[in-house]
């Protein structure tokens, strides 16, 4: 059943709990909701789906949700796409953007919050210009998670590209997961 309300929302998200959580919350809002859990389900269902907003995690499982962002925009350049995330980096906030999202939010982020993102596609040119430095540890974790996604986050390979051991990336990943 092809499915192309003025309301139809596609989810993609990797944890199923919060997945449900977003999907019943939209649902009570009026949208016509269909949830992928994996890219495999994802690419199932555009074969029948024609969502108008789409909220992507942008980490699922191994792979990058920036695949599905792209996907989306090809499909349908006028779909409004949220990518969410658990540790937002400037590159991968920036790579979400020009592949076709338009916004980005950390988790958690609220149903709310989310369909205000849908309602904001242009730009706010009265944001504050904030004074704050970025900090060391900033840097390192956007630089790690930079090179994470240009290796598809496959954790071997980005350990070497930063001239770093495997197990060292692997402790700096316990302690901030990607989610």
């Amino acid at each position: 059943m092809t499915q192309n309300g003025a309301k139809c929302l596609l989810i993609v998200e990797d944890d199923e709990t919060f997945a449900r959580t977003l999907c019943r919350s939209f649902e009570r809002r009026g949208y016509q909701v269909n949830v992928a859990n994996s890219v495999e389900q994802f690419v199932q269902l555009l074969k029948t789906v024609r969502p108008r907003y789409a909220v992507v995690d942008l980490k699922l499982g191994t792979e990058s949700g920036l695949n599905c962002v792209q996907a989306l925009h090809e499909l349908d350049p006028a779909i409004k796409i949220v990518v969410l995330t658990g540790y937002a980096s400037i590159s991968t906030a920036v790579e979400a953007i020009k592949l076709g999202a338009s916004h980005y939010l950390p988790k958690p982020a609220n149903t709310d919050e989310i369909e205000a993102a849908f309602g904001k596609a242009d730009g706010d040119a009265e944001v504050p210009i904030t004074n704050q430095p970025t900090s060391i540890k900033t840097w390192e974790w956007e630089r790690i998670h930079e090179t994470l996604a240009e290796t598809g986050f496959n954790v071997s390979e980005t350990a070497r590209r930063l001239g770093m051991h495997r197990r060292t990336l692997a402790r700096k990943l316990e302690k901030r997961p990607l989610k």
